[in-house]
């Protein structure tokens, strides 16, 4: 029963805690709006305004200094498709290339509703596939999995710790007495 209490408790403090979204957009308009929108649902956000920025936020981008953002947990990562330079898609490509950085969950944004550009990005790894604009539901609904998926982690991490507690208190079983001969 404690360990049923430990892990609630944990899920809610994952639940009551900040979740960073780093969202990448070329067009001014389109950031802010999803920005409104990612603070309307509580999320704490960064904008950055291409690919290669997006890169040297997560310090991706060895010629970059990235030192400054070494605390900054990002939960999520939503980027627009089509944006000059570097795509949303090849953005995609180089974090889940990263093997720090592959388990970031990572949503392509598109007011192009291509059949083979969906598909193609969520074989490549993305979490979602969001039509422009953007609505608060999409928003919503993402925050929900994130949380979910976070939950179920510390949930796993708190199960693998009670288990080895129980390991370290399970007495030792007792050697068997030579018998006298």
């Amino acid at each position: 029963m404690e360990t049923m209490n430990i892990a609630c408790d944990q899920l809610r403090s994952a639940n009551s805690k900040e979740l960073h979204v780093l969202a990448v957009d070329d067009s001014n308009i389109d950031r802010k709006v999803i920005e409104r929108l990612l603070k309307v649902s509580s999320f704490k956000v960064t904008v950055v305004d291409s690919g290669s920025r997006a890169l040297q936020y997560l310090g991706l981008e060895d010629d970059k200094n990235s030192a400054q953002f070494d605390d900054l947990k990002v939960n999520l990562i939503m980027t627009d498709y089509s944006m000059p330079g570097m795509t949303g898609f090849e953005l995609l490509k180089k974090i889940k290339n990263s093997s720090t950085l592959r388990e970031i969950p990572v949503v392509i944004m598109s007011s192009e509703n291509i059949l083979t550009r969906i598909d193609r990005c969520l074989e490549e790894g993305a979490e979602d596939y969001l039509l422009k604009p953007v609505k608060l539901s999409d928003v919503r609904r993402l925050k929900d999995s994130i949380l979910k998926s976070e939950g179920d982690d510390e949930f796993r991490q708190i199960e693998s710790q009670k288990r080895k507690r129980n390991d370290d208190r399970s007495p030792q079983k007792p050697t068997p007495k030579l018998a006298r001969l």
